[in-house]
This record gives structure tokens, C-alpha cells and sequence, in this order.
């Protein structure tokens, strides 16, 4: 009776913490779909309208490391407590700013609060979960990537209809001071609770610098770090590219991505985490031949989708290479804790935390921005006729997210070079 109630409450927690997720990702993009109407509002450029996003992303990615190293110290529930709270009133106070230093300000604060939580939710689910099923419930967890994403587009884009933005801020930040006050009722696992391991000392700050000395931590994030740079690309030009190349309207466009987005996402996770469990009971190392395999399968599928001529091949395309990258989510995660310490798992997560956005999505929509405009205004200065038909540069963003394939060669390559180092590295 003891092994069915902890089983119970192991998928309750489970569950709560998912739909903290789901939350999670439906405040973060939120922002993107009443973005419009927010710059109109508060009289800002294209330029401060992207560096709305980017406050969000400093303060996340910045102060991870620091509540991994927390996480594996001190008791997680009210550290987690504490960052929900953190990021939903500063979600909702995002309603009331009146200027883009007080926006800027603001968003970083959510960023601080999500980073809290996405450290330390992981490894608390990992203490939970064993083996194959450790990979299941992450892949759940995760699974509000895409699913909270959408609701957050659909959400948003209601209120942007209607010009509200402060109102989408106010319904989509206040439900999460509910759902932080429900972690209260949570019981909080050991560390290694779920692998048999006893009462675990805590990490000196020494342990958790020698992460960075393990080739195969190294590895795994160096992959994680691509998949991220394309799918943060992916998720801010791709309605504009659908727009720009194949004529789609633009709401057209956004609409489509978003369902492209949720649908495949979702179905992506669902047999990454199957899938995974079946490779790694036959090998040891099958969830790295499932990580390595997609990334490489991304590359054709994704620069099929940005250079075939019709628009109905090119979303075909589009969604194959979603569903590719979004395939490995949950794997990913359970083959970082089996590379590490069970006492570095928040730790462990919270650098990678640090890492994938640093060289990932913080600076690949601009680089992809870049490279379209240096090519638009090279043909322009080339008198090219190209350049002269082409007003909404849709000939530079063509060759902007090209990018983007050949840094899926260099992810798939790095997981794959996972496979020569030991798996045990730790042991």
C-alpha cells in the first residue's frame, strides 16, 4: 500500500509541476503575440520591441547558475514556491508599465522567477522517477513547451485583436500565484531518493565547476545548444518567413506556424519519450542513438522547408523539422541525469540552463535578422533588379535561415561524438 500512495503522489507532483510549466511557457510567449499593439501603445521601435524579449532571456539565463547551486543545498519547494510567485505578479505587473525602461525592468524580473523554477523542477522529478519511467515523466514535464507556447499565442492574440494588451497580462500572470501556493502540498523527495540513495551531502562550489571538465556533459549541452539556437530562430521568423517568401498573409502565416508549433511539438514528445524507453531497454545507449539520429535528420528536412518554391511544401517541411527537433526534449534531460551526480542534478541543470541560452536562443533570431539584412542591402548596393523587386526582403531572410541547418550539422555531430565517451563517466 506504502509503494501504490507514493506512487500516487509521485504522478500528482508530476502533474502540478507540468501544469506549473504549461504556465511557465504561456507567460514567456505571451509577450510575442501582444507585441504589436504594446510597441503602438508605448511609442517603441522594432529595435526595443526585441530587446523586450531579450530583458526576459538576461534574466533568466543569467542568474540560472546561481539557483541550480541553491537548488542542490537548500530545500526546492520554497525556492520554487518563491520564483512562481516571482515571475506570475511580475507577469501581471508587466500590465502596468508606462515606458520601456520600466517594461525592460519588468520582464527581467520574470525571467529571474522562471529561472528559479525550470532549475530546480527537473531534478525534483528525477528524485521522484526511476529508469525508463524517470524518461516518461520528463517527457510529460516538457510537453509544455509547445502546448503552453500555443495557449500563450492564442491568448495573446485574442487581446491583440482588441488592442488590451495590459489585459492579457493581468489573465495570463495571476492564475500562477494560485498554482505556487498548491506546491505547498507537496511532499519534497531526497536526493537520488528514487536510485536508493541515501541522504546525499551537498555540493561545494568546487563540484559543480568540475561539470565543466566532463566530456560528456560537455557534449550533450554543446547539441542542446543548437536545437535551442534553431527552434529560437524557428519560433521568431518563422511566420515572417512564410509571409515574406510564399506570400501567405501574415495572420495567415503566424496561425499556422502556431498550430505547426503545438501539433507537432505535442506528437514529437509523445514518441521521443516512447521511442527513447524502447532504445535504451535494448542498448545503453539509446537515448544518445535517439538524440544523435534527429538532429542529423533536422538537417535535410529543414533546408528542404526554406528552399522549396510552394508554400504548402514548405509548411509540410516546416512541421518535419519541428517535429524532428522537439523529438529528443525528454531524453535529453534524463541522459543529463544519468551523466551526473544525483547531488548536481539542479546544478547540473542549471548550467546547461545557462549555456544553451547563451549560445543558443539569445542571439540567434538576431543573427539570422543580421545576415538578411547585410545580404538585402549588399544586392541593393549591387543594383541588383533582385533587390529592387524585393521590398519585403524576403530574398535576404531566405538566406538568413539558412543558418540554421548547417548548425543542426554541428549539433548532430557534437551528440554524436557523445557515443565515444563513456557512459558512466562519473562512476
Amino acid at each position: 500500500m506504502a509503494t501504490r500512495a507514493a506512487l500516487r503522489s509521485a504522478w500528482y507532483t508530476l502533474g502540478l509541476l507540468s501544469a506549473l510549466n504549461l504556465l511557465n511557457y504561456l507567460d514567456r510567449y505571451v509577450l510575442s503575440a501582444v507585441l504589436a499593439p504594446l510597441q503602438h501603445d508605448l511609442h517603441l521601435g522594432d529595435a526595443a520591441g526585441g530587446w523586450t524579449a531579450s530583458a526576459f532571456m538576461l534574466g533568466y539565463f543569467l542568474t540560472a547558475p546561481f539557483f541550480g547551486f541553491l537548488g542542490d543545498r537548500y530545500p526546492r519547494k520554497w525556492l520554487m514556491l518563491g520564483g512562481v510567485m516571482v515571475w506570475s505578479l511580475a507577469t501581471a505587473g508587466t500590465a502596468l508599465a508606462q515606458s520601456f525602461p520600466e517594461l525592460f525592468a519588468i520582464r527581467m524580473i520574470v525571467g529571474v522567477g522562471e529561472a528559479c523554477f525550470v532549475t530546480m523542477s527537473p531534478s525534483w522529478i528525477s528524485d521522484l522517477f526511476a529508469g525508463v519511467s524517470r524518461n516518461t515523466a520528463l517527457t510529460i514535464f516538457y510537453v509544455a513547451i509547445p502546448v503552453g507556447s500555443a495557449i500563450g499565442f492564442t491568448i495573446g492574440g485574442h487581446f491583440a485583436q482588441t488592442g488590451d494588451w495590459r489585459g492579457a497580462f493581468w489573465w495570463v500572470g495571476l492564475p500562477g500565484v494560485l498554482f505556487a501556493l498548491s506546491l505547498l502540498s507537496l511532499r519534497e523527495p531526497r536526493q537520488g531518493e528514487a536510485d536508493g540513495a541515501m541522504r546525499l551531502a551537498p555540493p561545494r562550489l568546487k563540484e559543480v565547476l568540475q561539470l565543466l571538465t566532463r566530456r560528456r556533459y560537455l557534449l550533450l549541452v554543446g547539441g542542446y545548444a543548437a536545437q535551442t539556437f534553431s527552434i529560437g530562430a524557428f519560433g521568431v521568423w518563422g511566420p515572417a518567413f512564410l509571409h515574406r517568401s510564399h506570400g501567405m498573409p501574415l495572420a495567415r502565416a503566424a496561425t499556422n506556424f502556431g498550430v505547426i508549433l503545438a501539433v507537432m511539438g505535442l506528437a514529437a514528445m509523445a514518441c521521443g519519450g516512447f521511442l527513447g524507453n524502447v532504445l535504451r531497454r535494448r542498448h545503453a545507449e539509446g537515448y544518445v542513438w535517439l538524440m544523435a539520429a534527429s538532429m542529423a535528420l533536422a538537417v535535410p528536412v529543414c533546408f528542404f522547408a526554406l528552399t522549396v518554391g510552394g508554400g504548402t511544401a514548405a509548411l509540410g517541411g516546416l512541421a518535419a523539422a519541428i517535429f524532428l527537433l522537439f523529438l529528443p526534449t525528454g531524453p535529453i534531460a534524463t541522459e543529463m541525469f544519468q551523466i551526473v551526480p544525483a547531488n548536481l542534478r539542479a546544478s547540473a541543470m542549471a548550467l546547461c540552463t545557462f549555456f544553451i541560452h547563451l549560445f543558443g536562443d539569445l542571439g540567434s533570431p538576431a543573427l539570422v535578422g543580421s545576415i538578411s539584412e547585410h545580404v538585402h542591402r549588399a544586392m541593393t548596393a549591387a543594383g541588383s533588379v533582385a533587390a529592387l523587386a524585393d521590398n519585403e526582403n524576403a530574398i535576404g531572410l531566405r538566406y538568413g535561415v539558412l543558418l540554421l541547418p548547417l548548425v543542426l550539422i554541428v549539433g548532430a555531430l557534437l551528440w554524436g561524438a557523445m557515443l565515444a565517451v563513456p557512459h558512466r563517466e562519473h562512476a
